[in-house]
């Protein structure tokens, strides 16, 4: 039976294919694809797995006192008998052969259509079994863990069909940043969450990858049932299980339509960035990894605005990355992109980007009680000078192959700003004391919360260049947590007060002289477009796949007549009202143009 679920639309346009539940678990689990040629190894550490916990088990029941309850021997056989049983064990497999899924993935998804047909049960007593499958299951990933070593994941898999000729699409409770950099390239066409707003972590990435996603939609990984078929509507937010035929055919008609805008859009690529009124603008692309440089190459990109550093710190079992390892990775971007500039950002964990595959809720609940204002960003680095300044040289270190920028993350005063141009100035001596080869870098703050965006003067006596984190700014102004849907519909880009700051922090900086972009999603967002360009900024960093739409409205600009539009915003107690009106009268007045 067909039917819709509504959650918040956080990335454009329809995604159709057959549901992968990512089951919520009380053990860390690893997801990734293993390729065909470790299907063996992975039964293999499966199969071991369970017979360590069987052995576990039998050992469990000879060491049971004599007195005890025989209540006790009773669990421990259910749990033997329910390890052994085929619809664990044969299901797991079935989902390692055909999915090719890793062990603790095929054990969780397995996990979850148990548990759904005990949820069903009309007998209590049997209903209650379910809290035992989940107990037997648990002890098999703690063995998969702690006996068989998780090795690293998989780099992930070229985009394929382990489901025959069905795309995938992900449906879970919530997706770690870790998790979505697993599924990063990997076979997903899209994304719905139960949980997260329109610019939690999963939101954001979704959108940068250009992949059609659903967050907010509560119930969502409770009524969808693997291998249903759904679509995701982007656009308007909705999850529809088990589409009608007519539903599933005018879907593919939207999908084939985007596909084609998709394909126009990228003929834009070498083509440069200037507006109609010879204004030139750069255009430069947000990555994570060093691997993300040849998608902004492929892009048209112009260099990197923003590598987030901190994804290599996540989702790792042997600690930190050493000076050695990040040096590696910073060098490798620097020479692929040859000769266009490069800006690292310094490590940015806490909040929604925790160390480990901790959910954002997770880390809420059991770690911190507001990490968006707690340690994070730069508070973390400089609580961690050995960290933070095996960063920095690695850092100094790679600008000796290209041009590199420095930037760091949401500092907020002038003592935050001297301790880390100090731990800067520390690590340059060194270098220089070691005679270690080191380039020159421009160092630049990011502006994110308002403190700096309103004592903007201070930084830019400081720092070469500044770079507006539009995503955080926003939450810190209105006071809204971007991970928290409970409170997504308050997140307005559009509040006067966010256009007030931005625009503030462009013309200061652009009357001083000093560089300054956008890395936020505002780049990214072409309704913004000529708002930023008539402020004067000439800069713009977004994820390779929003470049495209972003520089079609640069084409089809003429700052001349842009003039007028801050003002009217900033006068308006709707900017958004007030946009959309004069977005119409450009419109028309393009038309008549034309005609």
């Amino acid at each position: 039976m067909s039917l819709q679920v509504f959650g918040l639309p956080v990335s454009r346009g329809v995604a159709i294919g057959r549901a992968v539940l990512v089951a919520s678990s009380r053990v860390d689990v690893a997801h990734y694809f293993i390729s065909p040629s470790e299907i063996h190894a992975e039964l293999r550490r499966l199969r071991r797995a369970r017979d360590l916990v069987d052995a576990d088990l039998e050992a469990l029941k000879r060491d049971v006192p004599g007195d005890a309850p025989t209540e006790l021997v009773a669990l421990l056989d259910v749990h033997l008998m329910l390890l052994r049983d085929d619809a664990l064990a044969d299901a797991t497999r079935q989902w390692i052969v055909e999915r090719h899924y890793n062990a603790e993935w095929a054990l969780s998804a397995q996990l979850e259509v148990l548990g759904r047909q005990f949820d069903e049960m009309e007998d209590e007593y049997l209903r209650e079994r379910k809290a035992d499958i989940e107990q037997v299951v648990e002890r098999l990933l703690r063995a998969l863990d702690a006996h068989q070593g998780r090795r690293a994941p998989a780099l992930p898999v070229e985009a394929r069909d382990f489901a025959g000729e069905d795309p995938l699409v992900l449906v879970a409770n919530d997706i770690s940043p870790a998790d979505m950099l697993q599924f990063k390239g990997s076979v997903f066409t899209g994304f719905v969450t139960d949980v997260g707003g329109r610019n939690s972590h999963t939101a954001i990435v979704a959108r940068s990858l250009d992949i059609p996603a659903v967050v907010g939609a509560r119930e969502a990984s409770r009524l969808v049932q693997q291998d249903d078929w759904v679509i995701i509507d982007g656009d308007s937010g909705l999850l529809i299980v088990d589409p009608s035929p007519i539903v599933l055919e005018e879907y593919r008609f939207r999908q084939r339509q985007a596909n084609l805008e998709r394909e126009r859009l990228a003929r834009l690529r070498h083509r440069p960035a200037v507006t109609l009124d010879g204004q030139r603008v750069e255009l430069l692309a947000n990555i994570e990894l060093p691997g993300d440089c040849s998608a902004a190459l492929q892009a048209g990109a112009e260099g990197v605005g923003l590598f987030r550093s901190e994804f290599l710190f996540m989702n790792r079992e042997d600690g930190l990355p050493d000076e050695d390892e990040q040096f590696e990775a910073y060098r490798a971007a620097v020479l692929a992109m040859d000769g266009l500039p490069v800006t690292i950002r310094t490590v940015d964990i806490g909040s929604d980007k925790p160390l480990d595959r901790m959910s954002v809720n997770e880390l809420r609940h059991e770690h911190m009680l507001n990490p968006a204002l707690g340690l994070r960003a730069i508070r973390w680095s400089l609580a961690d000078p050995v960290m933070f300044e095996v960063q920095l040289r690695a850092v100094l270190r790679a600008a000796a192959f290209g041009p590199v920028k420095l930037l760091f993350p949401m500092l907020s005063s002038v003592r935050e700003i001297r301790a880390t141009l100090a731990s800067l100035a520390r690590v340059r001596q060194q270098l220089t004391d070691e005679e270690t080869a080191f380039g020159a870098v421009e160092v630049g703050a990011m502006i994110e919360v308002p403190a700096a965006a309103m004592v903007l003067p201070t930084f830019l006596h400081h720092f070469d260049f500044v770079s507006l984190g539009t995503n955080d700014l926003i939450q810190y102004t209105l006071a809204i947590d971007r991970a928290d849907e409970s409170v997504a519909h308050l997140y307005d880009p559009w509040h006067p007060a966010v256009l007030g700051l931005v625009a503030q922090t462009i013309r200061l900086a652009v009357q001083a002289g000093r560089g300054v972009s956008v890395c936020g999603e505002m780049a990214g967002d072409p309704d913004f477009t000529e708002w930023l360009l008539a402020l004067g900024l000439r800069s713009f960093s977004m994820h390779p796949a929003q470049l495209p739409s972003i520089k079609q409205r640069i084409l089809r600009a003429d700052t001349n007549r842009l003039r007028a539009l801050p003002d009217a915003l900033a006068q308006a107690e709707e900017p958004r009202q007030a946009w959309l009106q004069w977005s119409l009268a450009r419109d028309a007045a393009s038309l008549a143009r034309a005609a």
